[in-house]
């Protein structure tokens, strides 16, 4: 070891990467035997890892102990199997080592002409992605860290192509299901609370195409410029999709720009029931996805396609003198000039990589699994006296909700609640709760590849002994 160049020798380097390796291997094979949930304390965690900064450097061996110890002890493992909460993320181990060869290689995948081995595979794998969500060829796209990136980047691609740049008249209009990442993008771009509208839901979460309609009317009256529409491809609380075919006709009709947040939801694009769910998503002008949820990537793998490769450019391509030689020719793809990120890191390597070990099939049959989990945890629901199923099964979501009939509603949120703090007490599984008109209920998100029938009706089993016991203290 040489600390003052912070190199290690050859057999330093292959002995950590093989005990990162085979600890990496431990944790995989092992997951389904450790907690869903662990969760250290903030003075627990102070106490192990609050220090002043190593003066001198540190025994690997000892880095390593504390990594595994007292790190990787207190998280809770979203690639479980029994971890149903939020979205998922199940990642897979191709991609995983896909990320040790980028840190390790560390291309720059902004420009072609520094790293046009990294661009080509960002172009190939963009172009599956557009092909799998059947948008038309002109489209195009880029990587980026999430569906929280990708969405503010699209509002700004929006607004410029629709309007030529900031307005203060300019109107967005979304449902009261949408992911709270587009108020909080239009917050960045420089938009006023007053300038989202967020329109209320039907009994199916989905939006209204009247409340919309009759919104837009009234905004252009009072001299407003309605130019975009944010459609949701799977939310978060139940799964549900938008009335996609709708919204593309009448954006199309009213020059209105329709932005698609499929985070999640549009993965399903990869097999006929999700297709059939997801109709209308070839028709959007934008779409965000999130291949680190149900393509089992490694997070920070998000993705923004638009409809015409070249709006990305046109949004946000500048080009100072120090960056002249990256130009390149016409045909070189150059991504630090088609979005917010000037240093980008490659983030296509690890979805390439595994699409091509594991194939289409695969992660086809991956998804269906996920569907098929979680219409079996909607019937096994229905099965349990005492509790409702609030949204049924739609693009792997359920919700539901514990609702004991000697209780009052009020009574019946509180035990919702508490049941989320037993599952993490329990750790043998993880669920999430959430608002539904204005009720709390609990979410099953079971799309974990690895996740089985036995894992769910296990975890419910629990869950309706654990709703007993906090039932029981509350008079009726």
């Amino acid at each position: 070891m040489d600390p003052n160049t912070l190199t290690l020798t050859r057999d330093e380097m292959r002995a950590l990467g093989h005990r990162i390796v085979d600890l990496i291997v431990e944790h995989v094979e092992t997951l389904r035997d450790v907690p869903a949930t662990r969760r250290g304390t903030p003075a627990q965690l102070g106490a192990a890892f609050t220090e002043p900064f190593p003066e001198v450097g540190r025994p690997i061996d000892d880095v390593l102990r504390r990594v595994s110890d007292d790190l990787f002890t207190h998280v809770m493992h979203v690639d479980h199997p029994r971890f149903f909460a939020f979205v998922p993320s199940p990642s897979n181990f191709v991609s995983a080592m896909a990320e040790a060869l980028v840190a390790g290689f560390n291309p720059y995948a902004g420009s072609w002409i520094e790293g046009s081995g990294a661009a080509a595979v960002e172009v190939a794998t963009i172009d599956w992605l557009r092909t799998i969500c059947q948008l038309p060829p002109s489209a195009g796209g880029l990587f980026v860290s999430g569906a929280s990136m990708a969405n503010i980047t699209a509002l700004a691609v929006a607004r410029h192509v629709t309007l030529g740049g900031p307005s203060d008249e300019a109107i967005v209009y979304c449902s009261d299901q949408t992911h709270s990442s587009v108020e909080r993008g239009l917050r960045v771009l420089g938009f006023r609370p007053a300038q989202l509208r967020q329109l209320p839901t039907g009994p199916d979460f989905r939006l209204n195409m009247a409340e919309l309609a009759s919104a837009v009317e009234s905004d252009r009256r009072s001299g407003r410029r309605p130019f975009c529409v944010v459609a949701n491809a799977g939310t978060t609380n139940t799964g549900a999709v938008d009335p996609l075919p709708a919204l593309a006709g009448y954006c199309r009709h009213e020059r209105l720009w329709l932005h698609a947040d499929g985070a999640y939801g549009a993965a399903a694009m990869l097999c006929p029931e999700g297709r059939e769910q997801l109709a209308g998503l070839s028709e959007v002008d934008s779409l965000s996805l999130d291949p680190h949820k149900w393509m089992f990537q490694p997070y920070e793998t998000g993705c923004l396609l638009v409809r015409d490769a070249a709006w990305l450019c046109d949004t946000f391509e500048l080009v100072p003198d120090y960056l002249k030689d990256a130009m390149g020719d016409a045909d070189e793809v150059n991504f630090s000039f088609r979005g917010i990120q000037l240093r980008r890191s490659f983030r296509a390597l690890k979805l390439w990589m595994s699409m091509q070990v594991f194939g289409r099939q695969a992660f086809q049959a991956a998804v269906e699994h996920g569907l098929a989990l979680a219409r079996h945890a909607e019937r096994v629901i229905r099965g349990y006296p005492g509790w409702e199923v609030v949204a049924p099964a739609t693009l792997g979501v359920v919700a539901f909700r514990a609702a004991p009939a000697a209780l009052t509603a009020d009574q019946q949120d509180a035990v919702n609640r508490g049941l989320v703090q037993e599952m993490i007490r329990d750790g043998f599984a993880m669920v999430s709760s959430t608002r539904l008109r204005d009720r709390v209920v609990l979410r099953i998100c079971p799309i974990n590849p690895r996740a089985t029938e036995a894992d769910i009706e296990e975890t419910l089993r629990r869950l309706d002994a654990m709703a007993s016991r906090l039932a029981a203290p509350i008079p009726p």
